[in-house]
C-alpha cells in the first residue's frame, strides 16, 4: 500500500518512517526516510510479507507507521491501519512408533501437527485389508489450535489369537478426515506375535511321541523280577552257626592301613588312644590345634550397579551425547541444564522414551524451562509433572521437537564441543537440531 505524507510546516523537513505493532516484522517501508519541503507531499510503499507459519493469524491483524519529523521530534504522529492475512491450512501426521509388536494389542500414538494459521477440526479412524484387527482411538476427534499439536491414543487388537507358529505381519492405516478435503492417511504395521511359539509346540510333539513308545516297549518286554532272599537267609543261617563265639567284635568299617614303623622297628601306642582327631599330641588334620582351613573362608561378592535403563541421544554434528551436567553420581537434580559431551554409556547420558511423551534420565523429566515457548530457551532436567513443556516426539527426520512449542531441541551457538548447553529454537534443519539414538 502507499502512504501520502504533506508537510504543513514552514521550513524544510526530513521525516523518518519506522513501522510498529505485531506485523511490524513483516512490513518493508521505502523509501525509510523522506525530505518535504514546506507545502509538498511525498509519498512511500508499505510491502506486507507475512509468512506462510502459524504466526500469521487468519484475520485482520492491526498494524500502523510511527512519522518522526528531524525538525520537530516532538510532532510525531502514527497512523494505523488492518492487514488482513488469508487462511490457510497446512496438517501432519506421524505414528510413534511407526511399528508396533503384541500377542493381544499394540498401542501406537498418532502425533497430528496443525501448521496452518487456523483452528484444524480433526475425526480419525482406523482400516486394513481384510478387517484383521479392530481399532480404539480415542479421542477420535480433535481441535488443534493453530502451530499446536495433538496425541491421538490407539489401541489394536487382533480378531484372531495366533496360539502357535511364527509372527505375522499386519498393515493398517490411520486416516486424519476434515470436511471438504482428502484425508490425510498413515500408514503403520502391527507385528503379531504367537501366544506360544513354534519350536515349543514341536518339542511337546516329539517328547509325548517318547514318552507313548516307551510305555509299548515296557509293556512289550517288561523283565521278569525274582527275589532269591530266602536263599541268602538260610546261606546266612549256617554261616552263623559256629561252636564257640569269638572273643574279638565284629568291625563294620575296615581296618585302617598300617602307620609306619617307628625309628628301630618298633611300633608303639600309647594306652587308652582311640587313633582319630581327638586332639593328642600325635594328632593331626583340619582340627587339630584350632587351626583354620582355606575352606572354611568364602569370597565376599562385590556389590554390582544395575545398567542403567534407556539410550543415547547423539548429535549429528558433534557426535556427542546428551548429558546431564554434574550428575556422574547417577543422581539428577531439578533445573539442572542439559549440555553435550564425550559419549561414555553412564546414568547421565541414558535416556528413556516413555510412552506418554516424556523422554526421562536418572528418575526425571527432560524439560523446557517455565514451559517457555521462545527462541533460546533451556533444556534442563527437572521433576516429572506431565506439563506440556515435558512432551518430545523424535521425528524420522532427526528433529527432537517439542509438540507445545513446536520447535526443535538445538545446540546453542551450533556447538559441538564438550559441555556445549542445549536450548529451544524454531526447526531450521541444521546439523546442530539433528539427533539418533543410540543402545
Amino acid at each position: 500500500m502507499r502512504l501520502r505524507l504533506r508537510n504543513t510546516g514552514d521550513v524544510v523537513d526530513e521525516y523518518r518512517f519506522e513501522p510498529v505493532g505485531p506485523v511490524a516484522p513483516w512490513t518493508i517501508v521505502e523509501p525509510g526516510t523522506l525530505r518535504l519541503y514546506p507545502g509538498t507531499t511525498g509519498t512511500v510503499e508499505l510491502t506486507f510479507s507475512p509468512p506462510r507459519t502459524p504466526d500469521a493469524a487468519a484475520g485482520p491483524n492491526p498494524y500502523a507507521v510511527r512519522i518522526t519529523p528531524t525538525e520537530h521530534p516532538e510532532a510525531t504522529t502514527v497512523p494505523e491501519g488492518n492487514l488482513t492475512i488469508t487462511p490457510f491450512t497446512e496438517v501432519r501426521a506421524e505414528l510413534v512408533p511407526p511399528t508396533v509388536k503384541g500377542r493381544f494389542r499394540g498401542r501406537p500414538r498418532l502425533a497430528i501437527d496443525n501448521l496452518g494459521n487456523t483452528k484444524l477440526t480433526a475425526s480419525v479412524n482406523g482400516s486394513d485389508n481384510g478387517d484383521q484387527l479392530s481399532y480404539d482411538i480415542h479421542p477420535s476427534n480433535v481441535q488443534i489450535e493453530p502451530g499446536r499439536a495433538a496425541f491421538v491414543k490407539t489401541t489394536l487388537k487382533p480378531r484372531k489369537i495366533i496360539w502357535f507358529g511364527a509372527r505375522e505381519q499386519r498393515p493398517y492405516t490411520l486416516s486424519v478426515l476434515r470436511s471438504g478435503v482428502n484425508p490425510l492417511l498413515v500408514e503403520g504395521t502391527y507385528i503379531q506375535r504367537g501366544f506360544l511359539p513354534r519350536w515349543l509346540a514341536t518339542f511337546f510333539g516329539v517328547l509325548t511321541a517318547l514318552a507313548v513308545t516307551f510305555v509299548m516297549l515296557w509293556i512289550a518286554y517288561k523283565p521278569a523280577v525274582n527275589t532269591g532272599a530266602t536263599e541268602k537267609v538260610a546261606e546266612a543261617g549256617t554261616t552263623l552257626a559256629p561252636a564257640a563265639p569269638t572273643p574279638s567284635p565284629l568291625v563294620s568299617a575296615p581296618a585302617p592301613e598300617p602307620s609306619a614303623p617307628a625309628q628301630g622297628g618298633v611300633e608303639s601306642k600309647a594306652p587308652g588312644s582311640s587313633g582319630g582327631s581327638g586332639g593328642g599330641p600325635g594328632s593331626s588334620g583340619s582340627s587339630g590345634g584350632g587351626g583354620k582351613t582355606s575352606s572354611g573362608s568364602k569370597p565376599t561378592p562385590k556389590n554390582s550397579t544395575p545398567a542403567a535403563v534407556g539410550q543415547l541421544i547423539i548429535g549429528q554434528a558433534s557426535n556427542r551425547c546428551v548429558d546431564v551436567t554434574d550428575a556422574q553420581n547417577g543422581k539428577g537434580k531439578d533445573g539442572t541444564r542439559l549440555q553435550l559431551w564425550d559419549c561414555a554409556g553412564s546414568a547421565n547420558q541414558k535416556w528413556d522414551f516413555r510412552g506418554d511423551g516424556t523422554v526421562r534420565s536418572l528418575g526425571m523429566c527432560m524439560d523446557v524451562a517455565w514451559g517457555s515457548r521462545d527462541d533460546g530457551a533451556a533444556i534442563q532436567l527437572a521433576r516429572c509433572s506431565g506439563n506440556p513443556a515435558q512432551q518430545f516426539v523424535l521425528s524420522t527426520a532427526g528433529d527432537l521437537v517439542n509438540p507445545q512449542a513446536d520447535k526443535c531441541v538445538d545446540a546453542v551457538n551450533n556447538g559441538t564441543g564438550n559441555g556445549t548447553k542445549l536450548q529451544l529454537w524454531t526447526c531450521s534443519g541444521t546439523a546442530n537440531q539433528k539427533w539418533r539414538v543410540q543402545n
